[in-house]
């Protein structure tokens, strides 16, 4: 069933690698032109390597492999005005928003006793702030637009506890409470709100820690129980989580809105 968001404009931050890429992809391969922003620079305290120039440049190459157009541009979600900047511009070429992903993330892996003011501080910024930012700079262009789907990545630690993410996890709940009151806000301008709340999905982001988890669970073994998936798998791929997504963001959905929607391999029933 091809042409699921026909002629529709999306707009997706962290979209330079991961689950950000592959939503542009499946977006565009069902009818929408995608407005693209990501970082590009690494930050501190994460133990991968962030997205760069040729990542961006990747996701432009597959999108347009499907015939859509796209407008990638470097961009923080820390950064509203910015951010409204490249957001205006998207929507000054392809003239109208409908879709709002608001997927960009970064991930601290450390102990309750390592975390630094600074690690919170910078992962409450991209993962929380970044994400009421995101919504902040469009929602007015759905509105003026007659309506439109913004799907928020959570995450399965945004409805559960998880050992050694403390910031993210706050972050994560956070996005809930955001997406919540958006979604009553909003409603009355045909604007649905819900976030996505994925499992471990086998991104850059995802390995970059698959070194370290380890260490700690062997330090700390009745934790690991609070880790695992009820389905027989270790982690989704970032095209299931896309899948969702399209549906989300489609017409198929047009009375979903204020939902927490899993795609968490049964994990927040761990």
């Amino acid at each position: 069933m091809a042409g699921r968001v026909e002629g529709k404009v999306a707009f997706i931050t962290g979209a330079a690698r991961g689950q950000g890429r592959s939503h542009a992809v499946r977006l565009a391969e069902e009818g929408a032109d995608i407005i693209a922003l990501d970082l590009l620079e690494p930050l501190p305290f994460v133990a991968y390597q962030g997205a760069i120039q040729e990542d961006l440049d990747e996701t432009v190459r597959l999108v347009e492999k499907t015939g859509r157009r796209i407008i990638a541009r470097k961009g923080d979600v820390r950064d509203l005005a910015g951010m409204k900047a490249i957001v205006d511009e998207g929507v000054a070429a392809f003239g109208r928003l409908d879709i709002v992903c608001a997927n960009a993330g970064v991930m601290v892996l450390r102990e309750w006793q390592d975390i630094t003011p600074e690690m919170w501080d910078d992962t409450i910024a991209t993962n929380l702030t970044g994400v009421w930012n995101t919504v902040m700079a469009t929602a007015q262009h759905l509105i003026d637009n007659g309506g439109g789907s913004m799907i928020l990545t959570s995450s399965a630690a945004g409805l559960k506890g998880q050992p050694f993410l403390n910031p993210y996890v706050a972050a994560k709940h956070g996005v809930v409470g955001v997406m919540r009151a958006f979604a009553a806000e909003l409603a009355e301008h045909n604007v649905r709100v819900n976030s996505l709340h994925p499992t471990g999905v086998n991104t850059t982001m995802v390995d970059g820690l698959q070194d370290i988890y380890p260490g700690f669970l062997q330090r700390h073994p009745a934790l690991g129980a609070t880790l695992g998936n009820l389905l027989p798998v270790q982690a989704s791929e970032a095209i299931d989580q896309s899948h969702a997504v399209v549906y989300l963001a489609s017409d198929e959905s047009r009375y979903v809105t204020s939902t927490t929607f899993r795609v968490d391999a049964g994990t927040v029933a761990v």
